[in-house]
């Protein structure tokens, strides 16, 4: 099946399935793809439908131009002064953030498929943790890292703190979130904020080749080691281990784990249905 352009309803997100590969490219290159109301709505309609559309293997989020993702549209923060646009109630303001966040960076860390965020650019506020939330991090060399909220009198948002502190520890979370310094491609490599770095003009092809691997990959499987390793990040030793013999014994059931046991013997790459 070739690829297939899905209208998003809005310019702001673009949306292209192809091979088992959901792109979904935030799209406001003139103000470094800056969030807006309609482009969060977007990405958490298209993340809630790709969880359950068996034709989505994998997720791609990504940015249009060079840039990945600035975060909040700072401007019009500023001309709405309290942030209770569309709403007159600071608790109304505070149940529509709740939501949203669970719908887009929310999803993205649970979502039962791998996620990709690749970053051709600055990922800064809650664009960082947008890309914090997807499984897997890929940067263009000339991209920063940033968690920006200090510079604009925030706390931050999007679950930005918590995933932040579990990949670095809670002290470098802390220096990055109060300082609001940039960190480099190299930098976040070094720390374990990104998979890989390469060069601006192979990160399109570096990206491909990932999620196509992931694409072709055991999706069950998938699913549960997601899930074992979500849980390992906060839970109980003993639950984690009865949670993987639970979705390990599961897994030996599949027509994926027959087929790879059968392509082993055979000598030859397994072709997995998700089945």
């Amino acid at each position: 099946m070739g690829a297939t352009t899905i209208d998003t309803g809005t310019n702001d997100l673009l949306a292209n399935l192809d091979g088992g590969i959901l792109t979904l490219t935030l799209n406001r290159p003139e103000a470094r793809n800056a969030m807006t109301g309609a482009m969060t709505n977007a990405l958490a309609t298209q993340l809630a439908w790709a969880e359950f559309e068996r034709s989505v293997k994998c997720v791609v989020l990504t940015g249009a131009g060079k840039g990945f993702c600035a975060g909040g549209d700072v401007k019009g923060m500023a001309a709405s002064g309290d942030g209770t646009v569309g709403d007159n109630t600071i608790d109304g303001a505070i149940h529509r953030q709740r939501v949203n966040q669970r719908a887009t960076a929310g999803k993205l860390f649970k979502m039962p498929k791998p996620t990709i965020a690749a970053l051709p650019g600055a990922a800064a506020g809650a664009g960082l943790a947008l890309a914090l939330a997807c499984d897997l991090r890929i940067m263009s060399s000339s991209a920063i890292l940033t968690t920006a909220f200090a510079r604009v009198g925030f706390s931050g948002d999007y679950g930005g703190t918590y995933f932040l502190t579990q990949l670095v520890g809670s002290a470098k979370a802390r220096e990055l979130y109060y300082l609001s310094d940039r960190v480099s491609a190299e930098e976040a490599l070094r720390l374990g904020l990104t998979n890989w770095v390469c060069e601006p003009d192979d990160l399109a092809a570096k990206t491909r080749e990932i999620a196509g691997r992931l694409a072709a990959g055991p999706t069950v499987a998938y699913r549960y080691m997601k899930e074992n390793l979500n849980r390992a990040m906060a839970g109980d030793v003993d639950d984690c281990l009865d949670l993987e013999a639970t979705h390990h014994v599961h897994c030996g059931q599949t027509q994926d784990h027959r087929e790879a046991t059968k392509a082993f013997v055979d000598k030859r790459e397994p072709v997995f249905n998700g089945r």
